[in-house]
């Protein structure tokens, strides 16, 4: 008989440490990554590595969090779903303590709204402490629902999910608007240490950006977003933490700055969608507490500062892969070269020859 509650395994390390600053977090400490793509894990040591190198290590700053959940509603027509929707704005300190009756941390922080012909889509904003609050906001979205129906006139239920949240998909919404964790990561890394550790110089960075980033993407009709691997780094850190995997759709969303300095390196990564929780399903795991725990995520808080730390380090670790990836790619052969070598010796090391 199948075994309906097996566990899949996948490899798991730690890496680094990397060395992180900024609104959140003084730290240097190691990040752990569950993938099958085994050069991930050399890839970003080296960023960690660059980051130990640099005076202020990785600078990472939260500028914004939101978990969202959109609902429909259908009016008689366009005219009455404007009338709902001036009227929803308007008692919004009403709306937060319906929230605040259904939820000890949930808290509505903001509305925003879409008319199509005579439907109405509410885009309903919360923060959720140290949850990534999915099922909270759905909660919260589905009293609120309820509460709009029985006090609002001439509207009638659509949906409790309308799309334009926007959960699991890449959207241009949610790189405008944002949902998750907003967070900026940057690092100056000195000229020697660009030359040294990463084998080639801040020009050739910043041209590859242009052209490969931006430009490429572009090109491809990507949707806010201009980065080499993202989801790699999100995925690997994801899968080690408990998180819901399926969200670096949106995660891996995000824009990279590069710089040249006079021969210094100026290096950024901005992820506006980082859907990550320290309580919540999928962290009652050993293995999940256990790397929390080393991460500094499980300790005693205000509610939402576990989360915002456990961020930041998602989003650093992030940074650490898209800078080395990068830097090998402004060399001929070395990408692959590199793959061949560390994917030949990881298998050598599981058969034990």
């Amino acid at each position: 008989m199948t075994d309906t509650h097996a566990i899949a395994g996948v490899p798991m390390r730690w890496v680094g440490p990397l060395r992180i600053s900024g609104n959140v977090a003084e730290t240097e400490t190691h990040v752990p990554l569950a993938t099958y793509e085994s050069p991930l894990w050399p890839s970003v040591g080296r960023g960690a590595k660059v980051s130990r190198l640099a005076e202020k290590g990785i600078v990472a700053t939260l500028v914004d969090e939101r978990m969202t959940r959109s609902v429909i509603v259908e009016a008689r027509d366009a005219h009455t779903a404007f009338a709902a929707a001036q009227s929803i704005h308007a008692r919004i300190d009403e709306l937060r303590e319906v929230v605040r009756g259904c939820s000890r941390f949930a808290q509505l922080i903001s509305i925003k709204h879409e008319i199509n012909a005579n439907l109405l889509f509410i885009r309903f904003e919360f923060t959720t402490g140290d949850a990534s609050g999915h099922n909270m906001a759905t909660l919260a979205s589905d009293v609120l629902l309820k509460h709009l129906l029985d006090t609002v006139p001439g509207i009638s239920y659509g949906s409790i999910s309308g799309n334009y949240c926007t959960d699991k998909k890449a959207t241009a919404i949610n790189g405008i608007l944002g949902r998750g964790k907003n967070v900026v990561t940057e690092l100056l890394v000195p000229r020697d240490v660009v030359t040294d550790v990463l084998h080639t110089t801040a020009a050739k960075i910043v041209e590859l950006n242009i052209r490969k980033n931006l430009l490429g993407t572009l090109l491809a009709g990507g949707i806010r977003s201009a980065n080499a691997h993202f989801a790699n780094m999100l995925l690997g850190f994801y899968l080690a933490t408990g998180q819901d995997a399926a969200n670096i759709i949106e995660g891996s969303q995000g824009v990279v700055m590069a710089e040249d300095r006079d021969g210094d390196l100026y290096f950024a990564c901005t992820l506006p969608n980082l859907i990550v929780g320290t309580v919540g399903n999928g962290k009652g795991l050993g293995f999940v507490e256990t790397n929390l725990a080393r991460l500094g995520c499980k300790d005693d808080r205000a509610p939402g500062e576990n989360a915002r730390r456990l961020a930041v380090l998602a989003a650093a670790t992030v940074l650490c892969g898209e800078l080395s990836l990068l830097a090998a790619q402004t060399n001929p052969g070395e990408l692959m070269r590199a793959h061949v070598q560390l994917e030949r010796d990881n298998k050598t090391e599981k058969v034990g020859v």
